[in-house]
């Protein structure tokens, strides 16, 4: 069976305070929020199991003297209190304690707070993203309100003391449970946990003291970005409440597909058809970059899908558009489909040529067919 003792890191003659401490110190611990590890939930159940006896005079003095079956014997309930789940260890904290979480919560329900950022989806051309561009868009954000200042009350007034919680924001209940009689905290009801009612709301804002207001941004989009890229633009996004900072707006680029053109980082790709002469003779032909015509050199003896490269002619790198990645052209090799008389008795003769021996019988009379019609 569990000893509770150990399982706390106490001694048997542990006072109540001590008991607390360590159980706070190894909730912090096991807490399955805050500790990944799988045995962490059944560590931090066994935990508020040890707590709740330790804790309570009369299960503690019969699990001493009989042991985790003796609580069962005299009919005490032993599932412990976090059998049926368990919640954030701030709120933990502050029903067994009044506090003291693992992290600092604002006490002053007026202190700053910052606004919300917003996420705007942009799409935009394939060359737009290549080389930048200005883009102008609308945005929707919450602004305070010039009727009021943001105080949400009418001009001349302001916010009163709420009169159910004090000012606090909070509320305090009683609760009885296994672990005895604690405090549950819970947001005031009245003043949605500001501390304040406005008894003449501001008319423009309905008392909350933001206006969502539309504008017109313009958008500097640099050249280089690609699909997901994410520009930030500073306090853009929704306005903070009591002095606090205002969000960001983050835009977030799509890019549209290009009908020849597929992007590979900084490198661009396309295919380039090349008859069978100047794939064994060689050629210089006029391609479609980026940047408009230019010449590509198709060298003899080029095979199927083979890469050729313009250099520098790619995407420009994010942040130094002056370094640009490269174009790069798979070879496809076109096999004529309409040829003339004239094609086929060359094409004949190269055949004999590169196979160093005549068409067989059954190749010339095919060949005829071909010729004949």
């Amino acid at each position: 069976m569990s000893d509770f003792y150990e399982i706390l890191g106490v001694e048997k003659n542990a006072t109540k305070d001590e008991i607390k401490s360590a159980f706070r110190k190894k909730a912090r611990q096991y807490h399955p929020d805050v500790n990944k590890a799988p045995d962490a939930e059944a560590k931090f159940k066994e935990l508020g199991k040890a707590y709740e006896t330790l804790m309570d005079d009369n299960k503690r003095a019969t699990y001493d003297r009989y042991g985790e079956d003796g609580l069962k014997d005299a009919g005490f309930n032993t599932s412990g209190p976090f059998d049926g789940g368990f919640g954030d260890l701030n709120d933990i904290f502050e029903s067994f304690f009044g506090g003291f979480g693992f992290s600092e919560r604002a006490t002053n329900p007026n202190s700053p707070q910052n606004g919300a950022d917003l996420r705007l989806n942009l799409q935009i051309d394939f060359e737009e993203a290549v080389f930048g561009v200005k883009k102008e868009v609308k945005i929707s954000h919450l602004e305070t309100c010039d009727e009021c200042n943001g105080t949400g009350a009418q001009s001349g007034t302001k916010p009163e003391t709420c009169s159910t919680c004090g000012g606090t924001g909070r509320v305090q209940q009683v609760a009885q449970t296994p672990l005895g009689s604690f405090r549950q905290i819970t947001t005031c009801p009245k003043c949605n946990g500001t501390g304040k009612v406005n008894v003449n709301p501001c008319k423009k804002c309905n008392g909350d003291g933001r206006l969502e207001v539309e504008r017109k941004l313009t958008i500097n989009i640099p050249a280089g970005v690609d699909n997901g890229s994410r520009i930030g633009l500073a306090q853009e996004g929704n306005c903070g409440k009591n002095g606090g900072r205002t969000g960001d707006l983050i835009v977030v680029i799509y890019v549209k597909e290009h009908e020849k053109f597929k992007r590979d980082g900084v490198d661009i790709y396309s295919t380039v058809d090349v008859s069978f002469p100047q794939a064994a003779l060689g050629d210089t032909i006029e391609v479609d970059t980026l940047d408009g015509k230019q010449e590509l050199v198709i060298p003899a003896g080029v095979e199927q899908d083979k890469i050729l490269t313009l250099k520098g002619a790619g995407v420009p790198y994010l942040g130094s558009s002056q370094r640009r990645g490269n174009h790069n052209f798979v070879v496809k090799i076109k096999t004529p489909q309409n040829i003339s008389q004239e094609e086929k008795q060359l094409y004949k003769k190269l055949f004999e040529i590169n196979c160093n021996k005549k068409p067989s019988s059954k190749f010339i009379d095919k060949m005829k067919n071909v010729l004949h019609n």
